[in-house]
């Protein structure tokens, strides 16, 4: 379906043609109406599936027809980069339209803050924060939310997940009865349907095929002791010079500041992104991997979900997702826009069953791939249930001498 096909405000369309978007997808085409309409909406959806456009396009068409300089919009976030990048989005679309917005999030010195109370002072019409941030300016009675007519929640599963089901309340009691409100969430536990059922009125619902990697993500897995996975994705990388564009997922902090070192000492073009970053280095970080200035970016969660990094050709699980769910997320990061990625994950012997986890979720099993012969033995595929001890064969490691059937999964070794 073509974006012309909607009756979107003709500025709108002059803005998506100039930004190259002409076809719709599937979170598109189906919800667009369903929002032009006024109609509540809880949409379950991955990333990568165009859903921040979902929403923004139909709002902004809204928002057009009324006065600037009152909010009428928010959007609420759970990150700051998410909040960051929902809000280029809206400038982008909006570009036509006049319409003004900001993104309030948390992080910064005293001059940000000022910077956004003086823009709020003069009236914006879209506002899209974290809840903590936007609290603390509805407390002050800086930002208004009496006149907002349209409210989306974008990874609510997320925020709750992170403790703000609180804040989301609160934020709600001072907003207007009479609006319309949408929810966005890549899962539906019973939590994101208690919310609702508090937020929402006769909501339309809308679900498309979650808990599914992209079709065009190229996925295998490596077996591997902790002490293999640095030298392996030094390898994986080496002489790859057609992935410009390389994201690897660490769980811990530590972890990326380590992988970051070795990556360097051999050579490679990383940085690494975490919280322990001011908000300005991680904006800068962002940047230069996005202009492709930075080859590869090392990081934590939080950019598993919601970052539109363009044109990512690698993904590296260096640690299997403590979430099955997250694992989509990750590897959600390649492969966007009907292009083809790959998605490689490292497991050890200690993460085999969150792994299996991960399998029964995406209802495939991902290949397991051999070590390169310099690395020696990975362990064997040995899956015990949780809770049983841990999984993973246990045995002498021999990194360096190369045995019959080796990095075969279920191959025999020899010690």
């Amino acid at each position: 379906m073509k974006f012309d096909e909607f009756d979107l405000h003709d500025d709108i369309l002059d803005a998506l043609f100039d930004m190259g978007f002409s076809e719709a997808t599937e979170i598109q085409e189906k919800t667009i109406p369903t929002i032009l309409e006024g109609h509540d909406l809880i949409a379950c959806a991955q990333t990568g599936t165009g859903k921040t456009a979902a929403f923004i396009l139909p709002i902004l068409d809204k928002v057009a027809d009324f006065p600037e300089g009152k909010t009428k919009a928010l959007v609420v976030a759970p990150t700051r980069e998410l909040a960051i990048q929902i809000e280029q989005q809206v400038q982008g679309f909006a570009y036509y339209l006049g319409i003004t917005s900001i993104a309030l999030y948390g992080g910064g010195d005293g001059n940000e803050w000022e910077a956004q109370r003086q823009a709020l002072a003069k009236g914006v019409d879209v506002i899209v924060a974290t809840p903590g941030k936007l609290i603390s300016f509805i407390d002050n009675d800086i930002a208004k939310m009496n006149e907002v007519e349209f409210v989306v929640l974008d990874e609510a599963d997320r925020m709750l997940d992170i403790g703000f089901y609180d804040d989301i309340i609160r934020i709600f009691s001072h907003l207007p009865e009479k609006r319309q409100t949408l929810m966005y969430s890549a899962t539906m536990p019973p939590k994101i349907r208690q919310l609702a059922s508090k937020i929402l009125t006769k909501p339309q619902e809308y679900s498309t095929a979650i808990s599914k990697p992209a079709e065009g993500v190229l996925q295998a897995a490596y077996l591997c002791y902790e002490e293999q996975k640095t030298p392996l994705i030094q390898s994986l990388i080496a002489g790859k010079e057609d992935c410009q564009s390389i994201l690897i997922f660490s769980s811990t902090k530590k972890k990326v500041s380590s992988i970051v070192r070795a990556l360097k000492k051999k050579g490679f073009n990383a940085e690494g992104i975490s919280s322990d970053l001011e908000q300005k280095e991680r904006e800068q970080v962002l940047m230069n991997f996005r202009a492709r200035q930075t080859r590869i970016l090392v990081a934590t969660d939080v950019l598993s979900r919601g970052i539109d990094i363009k044109d990512i050709n690698l993904v590296i699980n260096y640690d299997v997702p403590g979430d099955a769910e997250d694992y989509v997320h990750r590897i959600g990061r390649t492969a966007r826009a009907n292009t083809t990625g790959i998605a490689l994950t490292l497991i050890n012997e200690d993460d085999m069953y969150k792994f299996q986890q991960i399998e029964t979720l995406i209802e495939s099993e991902v290949f397991k791939a051999p070590l390169p012969a310099e690395l020696g033995d990975g362990p064997e595929w040995k899956v015990k249930q949780k809770g049983r001890g841990k999984g993973g064969y246990k045995g002498k490691r021999n990194f360096q001498k190369k045995s019959p059937g080796h990095g075969k999964p279920g191959a025999k070794r020899r010690n």
